[in-house]
């Protein structure tokens, strides 16, 4: 098994919360990283139609078989069940007894925050990032397979090629997950909105061109957003405009969790297609962006990420918000350093009087200027 590095933070929590449970993209690793975590508990899928069929049906039933605690996955399959474990777990003073885990962060994070406020601690479990990938052998070999594979494991640790298992992780999700979340009647034009998202990776959303584009009104394109975000497909990276002037983009800029089922919408299944493909930047840029969220999310902490940009045009890719600080990061794709590079970094120390700045880039080796910028490979990240 890989190692995840949300494991000890799972383990930190239920040492502290009577359920924890653990939400994610379909296929992300959520059920082997539950059942790695806690061997000795009773495992029940609601994936089974025979074992969901019961938990519906009798629900009290269901659950008695379980009263010492249990893994019970795929939980947004049943949602009733999350009510009659409140009582449950009111009439128990242990720690760590349910483990939920969910492919559905909008219905699971509502029945919990209803059924389950302050007994259930909550923690987001995306793709394998470049850190958990240095245990995979050839993982981070090469850039460009590594953009086009992403972090999934069935691609990763047992090898699936990835045109064949995205061809079937889009139709599942958009058959079965999409039509769980909301009551989409056209799937088609759904699914065509799944690939105008992967054509604007890396760029400000906008709301007006896909409802142009797609036919549809502007409510619509909003609603089905919020399922794509819901379901982990993407991730909207807020804008930082926070003590400065109102010429500052206000616009949240769009990206993939992860790069590989974006480079499938794209169709680019070949490392040699993507060496001089429009989109490699946009893409370099997004793997760095959601590699820093799984970090983010393996702490169990909530994203502190943004980024910035003027109306001028002046932009900062990254912005990592400390409280007490920001931490400015440029993005480059490119393998060799050059003065460009800083050009972003040099603007904001500039206006904003603060030290310091990095520039990830697509290269190998690593540079701490006496400026106080540092130059660091991707490969560093872990």
């Amino acid at each position: 098994m890989i190692e995840r590095k949300a494991a000890e933070k799972i383990l930190q929590l239920a040492q502290s919360f009577k359920a924890v449970a653990i939400v994610g993209p379909r296929q992300s690793g959520k059920t082997t990283l539950a059942r790695h975590c806690f061997p000795q508990k009773p495992y029940a899928s609601l994936e089974n139609l025979s074992t969901r069929e019961f938990a519906l049906s009798d629900p009290i039933g269901f659950l008695q078989q379980y009263r010492e605690g249990a893994v019970l996955d795929e939980i947004q399959r049943a949602p009733i069940l999350l009510s009659y474990l409140q009582q449950i777990l009111d009439e128990s003073s242990d720690r760590g007894k349910f483990i939920l885990t969910g492919s559905n962060n909008f219905l699971l994070l509502e029945q919990i925050s209803q059924s389950l406020a302050g007994r259930a601690a909550y923690l987001d479990l995306l793709p394998f990032s470049i850190q958990e990938l240095t245990q995979v052998n050839g993982a981070l070999d090469d850039l460009n397979t590594l953009i086009i594979s992403g972090g999934y494991p069935p691609i990763q640790a047992e090898g699936i090629t990835p045109v064949d298992w995205f061809t079937a992780y889009v139709r599942t999700y958009v058959e079965r997950d999409v039509r769980q979340i909301r009551n989409i009647e056209n799937l088609f034009t759904f699914e065509k909105m799944l690939s105008l998202c992967a054509g604007r990776v890396g760029q400000t959303l906008n709301l007006s061109n896909f409802s142009i584009e797609l036919g549809v009104d502007q409510k619509t394109v909003q609603a089905w957003m919020g399922v794509l975000q819901a379901s982990y497909v993407i991730h909207l990276l807020p804008p930082y405009f926070k003590n400065f002037n109102k010429r500052i983009v206000k616009t949240p800029k769009l990206y993939f969790c992860d790069t590989g089922l974006a480079c499938y919408l794209l169709r680019i299944s070949k490392p040699d297609e993507l060496v001089q493909h429009p989109f490699r930047g946009a893409l370099f840029e997004n793997l760095i962006i959601s590699d820093f969220l799984k970090n983010r999310l393996n702490q169990g902490q909530r994203s502190n990420l943004y980024f910035w940009r003027d109306s001028t045009g002046n932009e900062i890719d990254l912005l990592i918000d400390e409280g007490t600080k920001l931490i400015p990061i440029e993005i480059k794709s490119g393998q060799t350093i050059t003065p460009s590079y800083f050009n972003a970094l040099r603007f904001w120390r500039k206006i904003t009087g603060q030290s310091g700045g990095t520039v990830i880039y697509g290269g190998d080796e690593g540079q701490i200027r006496s400026d106080g910028m540092e130059v660091k490979s991707w490969r560093k990240l872990a």
